[in-house]
C-alpha cells in the first residue's frame, strides 16, 4: 500500500529521492521518462505518483493528464523548478495533488508522499464501498450491510417469508423494523397483495380499535358511515402491527381470535368476516417479561412468537456502518442533486465509534446531514491565476486554518495539533490573516 512511481530525467535526482523514500518504507520504482510508467497504474493502483515538469518526450503535465485519464483521484506531485511554479499552480487546479520545488529536503518530500498516500487509502477504501453497494441484490440492497448478523438476518428473512406462519419481529428503535416486515412481505407469495402497517403506540385507545376491526355506520358518536377496518383491509396480504406492546390489554383479547380464528367482528356488527392475512408484529420490549408482570397477555405472546426475528442495534455490527452511510449519502446526493464528498479519516472514525443510540433512523439522519452541509464546511477557495503566487497561497492557508479551526470547534490546541504547527505560529497567522475566533483558549490542558 506504499506505492511510489518516481520519473525525473535527472539520474542523480532520482537516486537521491528513490534513497529518502525507501529508508521511509516505500516501495519505489523509478524511470528516466514516461514510457512504460503507467502501464501498470489503475483505479484500484494503491500509490502515488511523482513526476518532475521539464523533460524531454512527454512532460509532468502530460504524465498528469494520463494519470487523471486513469482515475481522477490519484495523487500526482510535481517537481518543479523555479521557473515552473506557475503551470504547478495551475495544474493543482486541474487535478495535481501538489508540487515541490527545486531544491527541497528530503523530509519535505517524505511529508507530501506520507500524505498524498493517506488521501489514496481513503479514495480506495471509498471505492471500495462503492463497489460492494453496487454489487448488492436482492434484499442486500434493502438491508445493507455485510456482517455475520445481517447476513443471518436476510437467511431468516428469505426462509420466513416462504411460509404463512406469523412472525414477531424485535429490535431497539431505529433499527428498521419496518423495513423487515416489508421484506418478509414482498418476498413471499403475498407480495401482490396489500401491505397494512399499523403504529398501535400512536394511535388514542378509543380509536385502535376501530382502525383495527372497523365499524358499522352509527356503531358509536361520530360513526357516519361503514368503516372497513385494517385488518380485513389486508385481505390476502400482510398485516404489520407496530410497537404491539402498547396495545390496550382488552383489546388484545379480540386480536388473539383474530390469530387463531382468521375472523374479525367489526364494532356494530354480529358478522364475522373472515379473512386470509399473515400478521406481522414488531415490538422494541421483551414481550416475555412483560407477560410475566402482566403487562401483555401471555398466551397473545405466544401467539406471535410463531417465528421470530432480532434485528441487531448498529453497535452489534460496526463493520456496517460505513456501507450503511454510503448508502444513504448516495440516496441524498440523488435527491437533493448534490456531488459526492469522499469521507475522510477523521470522518470514519467518528462514525466506527459512535455508538448510535438511534440506529440506523440516526445514521441515515447523519449521512443527509453530511451531504447537505460538508460541502460547504470543507470547501476551498478556488485559485485565481491572475492573482501572484504569493497571494494564491496566503489565501489557501487561509481557508485551511478556518476549515480546520471549524473542525475543531475552535479550539487553538486541537486545531495547532491537527495542522501539526505551534501554537504560537498558529497565534501569528490568526492575526496575519484577520481570521475571526469566537472563542481563544487561553491555556494549554
Amino acid at each position: 500500500m506504499n506505492k511510489v512511481i518516481l520519473i525525473d530525467d535527472e539520474e542523480h535526482i532520482r537516486t537521491a529521492c528513490s534513497q529518502a523514500l525507501e529508508l521511509a518504507d516505500f516501495t519505489v520504482e523509478s524511470y528516466a521518462n514516461s514510457e512504460g510508467a503507467l502501464d501498470h497504474v489503475s483505479p484500484s493502483w494503491p500509490g502515488v505518483i511523482i513526476t518532475d515538469i521539464r523533460m524531454p518526450g512527454s512532460s509532468g503535465i502530460e504524465v498528469l493528464e494520463k494519470a487523471m485519464e486513469v482515475d481522477p483521484t490519484l495523487p500526482v506531485i510535481l517537481i518543479t523548478g523555479h521557473g515552473d511554479i506557475q503551470m504547478a499552480v495551475a495544474a493543482i487546479q486541474t487535478g495535481a495533488y501538489d508540487f515541490i520545488e527545486k531544491p527541497f529536503a528530503p523530509e519535505i518530500l517524505v511529508e507530501t508522499v506520507r500524505r498524498a498516500l493517506e488521501k489514496r487509502h481513503l479514495a480506495l477504501e471509498n471505492l471500495a464501498l462503492r463497489t460492494e453497494l453496487d454489487k448488492a441484490q436482492g434484499l442486500e440492497q434493502r438491508l445493507v450491510g455485510q456482517s455475520p448478523e445481517m447476513s443471518r438476518l436476510r437467511a431468516e428473512i428469505e426462509s420466513f417469508a416462504e411460509t404463512d406462519a406469523d412472525v414477531l419481529i424485535n429490535g431497539e428503535t431505529g433499527v428498521g423494523k419496518e423495513l423487515v416486515a416489508r421484506s418478509l412481505h414482498d418476498y413471499s407469495p403475498r407480495k401482490n397483495g396489500r401491505f397494512v402497517a399499523i403504529n398501535c403506540g400512536a394511535l388514542p385507545e378509543t380509536m385502535i380499535e376501530s382502525e383495527l376491526f372497523g365499524h358499522e355506520a352509527g356503531a358509536f358518536t361520530g360513526a357516519l358511515k361503514k368503516r372497513v377496518g385494517r385488518i380485513e383491509h389486508a385481505n390476502g396480504g400482510t398485516l404489520f402491527l407496530d410497537e404491539v406492546e402498547s396495545m390496550p390489554l382488552d383489546l388484545q383479547i379480540k386480536l388473539l381470535r383474530v390469530l387463531q380464528d382468521r375472523v374479525v367482528v367489526p364494532l356494530g356488527s354480529n358478522d364475522e368476516i373472515a379473512v386470509d392475512v399473515r400478521i406481522v408484529a414488531a415490538t422494541k420490549e421483551d414481550l416475555k417479561e412483560l407477560s410475566a408482570e402482566a403487562k401483555f397477555r401471555e398466551d397473545l405472546y405466544y401467539r406471535l412468537d410463531v417465528l421470530s426475528l432480532h434485528v441487531p442495534p448498529l453497535r452489534r455490527r460496526r463493520n456496517d456502518i460505513l456501507f450503511l452511510f454510503k448508502h444513504f449519502a448516495d440516496k441524498a446526493c440523488a435527491r437533493y442533486n448534490k456531488t459526492e464528498t469522499p469521507l475522510s479519516s477523521e470522518k470514519i472514525s467518528e462514525l466506527i465509534s459512535h455508538n448510535w443510540p438511534g440506529n440506523v433512523r440516526e445514521l441515515q439522519n447523519a449521512a443527509i446531514r453530511y451531504t447537505l452541509v460538508s460541502s460547504k464546511s470543507g470547501e476551498i477557495t478556488d485559485f485565481d491565476e491572475t492573482q501572484s503566487l504569493p497571494v494564491q497561497m496566503n489565501a489557501l492557508e487561509k481557508k485551511l486554518i478556518e476549515t480546520a479551526l471549524l473542525k475543531n470547534n475552535n479550539s487553538l490546541k486541537d486545531t495547532y495539533v491537527a495542522l501539526q504547527i505551534s501554537r504560537k505560529t498558529l497565534y501569528d497567522k490568526i492575526q496575519k490573516h484577520q481570521i475571526f475566533v469566537t472563542a481563544i483558549d487561553t491555556v494549554d490542558d
